[in-house]
C-alpha cells in the first residue's frame, strides 16, 4: 500500500519511508554502542510496533532476542482510553535481562508508564525505551525515553504500524488522515 492507494483518505505525509529508515539506522547504531557485549532482549508492543521492531532489529549488529507483549488502551477511536489491559504477556523471563521496549508511538504516555512499572516489577538488569514517534504535546505523564526517532505534532497519524480502526498499518510512511475518515 502506498500514498496513491489511499486516494482522498490521505491528508499529508509527515515522514517518508526513507526518513524513517535513515533514523532507525541511527538509532540502531546508538543501541549497538550502548549494549556492546551485553545480551539484549527487545520487547515489542503489539500490534503497532511490528514494523518498528522488525526494521530496528534487522539494523542491529549485536545479538538481540525478541519477545512481544500486547497491551491495549485504545478502542477504535483516536484517543487513548487510559485503561490498560494485557492481551498477551511475555513468554520470556526478564529477570536480570537487559530489556529494550520498542514502541511505535508515545502519545499520552499512560500505557507506556503502566508497562514500564509492570516490567520493572519483574526485576530486569536494565530497562530502556525506544520509540519511533513521540508526541510531546500529548504527554499526560512523563516517561523517560532513551531512543526517539521523531517528535511529531499532536495529530492522529497512521502508517508504519500505526492504524485507524485496524487499517493503514501497512503504509511505509507516517501520515495524517483526512478528517472525513474519522469524523474529525
Amino acid at each position: 500500500m502506498d500514498a496513491s492507494d489511499m486516494g482522498v483518505d490521505l491528508n499529508e505525509i509527515l515522514l517518508t519511508a526513507e526518513q524513517i529508515d535513515a533514523r532507525l539506522s541511527e538509532m540502531a547504531a546508538q543501541i549497538d554502542a550502548d549494549y556492546e557485549g551485553r545480551d539484549l532482549l527487545l520487547v515489542g508492543v503489539l500490534n503497532g510496533a511490528v514494523m518498528a521492531m522488525a526494521d530496528l532489529a534487522r539494523k542491529l549488529h549485536n545479538r538481540a532476542n525478541m519477545d512481544w507483549m500486547a497491551v491495549s488502551s485504545y478502542g477504535s477511536g483516536t484517543k487513548s482510553s487510559g485503561v490498560v489491559r494485557i492481551l498477551k504477556d511475555l513468554g520470556t523471563d526478564i529477570h536480570d535481562r537487559h530489556v529494550l521496549i520498542v514502541e511505535d508511538i508515545i502519545d499520552s504516555g499512560l500505557t507506556l508508564s503502566w508497562l514500564v512499572a509492570n516490567l520493572r516489577s519483574r526485576e530486569p538488569a536494565s530497562l530502556r525505551i525506544a520509540a519511533v514517534l513521540r508526541k510531546p504535546d500529548a504527554a499526560k505523564v512523563a516517561v523517560d525515553v532513551d531512543y526517539v526517532g521523531f517528535e511529531i505534532p499532536n495529530e492522529f497519524v497512521v502508517g508504519f504500524g500505526l492504524d485507524y480502526a485496524d487499517h493503514y498499518r501497512n503504509l511505509p510512511f507516517v501520515g495524517t488522515l483526512a478528517p472525513h475518515v474519522y469524523g474529525g
